[in-house]
């Protein structure tokens, strides 16, 4: 069944979400998210679209966007194909690491606008990352509160005054208030503690990580692709938990996942 078209923005302005591949992580650590965001700044340019808000999580991106002389699809293609080229080549890792079609929808006035930009903003803190926004380091909010650097902030702080200062210092409340907005859902899984791996290693046979290291290549290897089937686990904390590295555990979990038992 061929695919339906994207519905098109009178207004030009999309909620983007991209999404890791079986929601897999698609940043390990704050490199990989600075990473994206100079990949966002070095496509504004060249596709010379407008970003309104952004925020990074593990294993997702929301960004509030309009697109001018390319189609958004296009833009994201640049962004995507990217960040995933440079992400590739520091994990020595091949294939695809986005979903291959992103979720959008249209943002065609002020209110749908305003309420888009205190979803993202407010990402973190109703994952349970975040306490408020002032503590959501990987969003946009801090650019209109401080110094813009990605986003475009004039049009939305226009929404709420032509005075600069009154306008933050509006949107500031507008971005803390409580809210049951709902736009494009993405079930944020929370992060499984070293305890509750470490345990369910215990529960496979293996006591500690000298037991896996102990084993044949191949048993090892179906012990590592349970782990990376788990929910809410990353590489970097399996790796720090077995002492295997991250390449070796993505390898394994890529070529050999179909080992596991349904």
């Amino acid at each position: 069944m061929s695919r339906k078209p994207r519905r098109k923005s009178r207004s030009g302005i999309y909620h983007i979400m991209l999404r890791g591949i079986n929601r897999q992580t698609i940043f390990e650590d704050d490199v990989d998210k600075r990473r994206f965001l100079e990949t966002l700044l070095k496509y504004k340019p060249v596709c010379n679209y407008q970003i309104y808000s952004y925020c990074l999580m593990d294993n997702h991106v929301h960004l509030l966007m309009k697109e001018t002389d390319e189609s958004i699809s296009v833009a994201i293609k640049r962004i995507s194909s990217s960040y995933v080229y440079w992400y590739n080549q520091k994990y020595e890792r091949t294939g695809h690491l986005f979903q291959e079609r992103f979720k959008a929808e249209v943002v065609e006035n002020p209110i749908s606008f305003l309420t888009v930009l205190r979803y993202i903003h407010q990402n973190p803190m109703k994952a349970g990352l975040a306490k408020s926004v002032f503590e959501s380091k990987w969003t946009s909010f801090y650019e209109y509160i401080h110094q813009a650097n990605i986003v475009d902030i004039d049009f939305a702080l226009q929404l709420f005054s032509t005075d600069r200062r009154k306008a933050i210092k509006l949107y500031a409340e507008h971005a803390q208030q409580t809210n049951d907005d709902q736009c494009l859902e993405d079930t944020v899984i929370l992060r499984r503690s070293d305890r509750e791996v470490m345990e369910y290693l215990y529960e496979l046979g293996i006591p500690n990580k000298n037991t896996l290291q102990q084993l044949d290549k191949r048993e090892r290897n179906k012990i590592l692709i349970r782990l990376t089937a788990l929910e809410g686990v990353s590489l970097r904390q399996i790796a720090r938990i077995t002492g295997v590295s991250k390449s070796v555990i993505h390898r394994v979990g890529r070529r050999d996942r179909f080992l596991v038992p349904k």
